[in-house]
């Protein structure tokens, strides 16, 4: 699965884990994480993203 990382703060999406904190269960592909996410760090949105190998 790809991961996402923040370009703001650093901090990696990894779909294998999810964002329990935010609801978003593990095993939650990042195209179906909700456009109105938030990062958890920093609070910017998913715009801020970039995918990783």
């Amino acid at each position: 699965m790809e991961v996402h990382v923040c370009k703001v703060c650093g901090y990696a999406y990894n779909p294998e884990i999810g964002d329990p904190k935010s609801g978003i269960k593990a095993g939650t592909p990042w195209d179906c994480v909700d456009e109105d996410w938030r990062c958890p760090v920093c609070l910017f949105g998913k715009e801020q993203f970039e995918r990783t190998l």
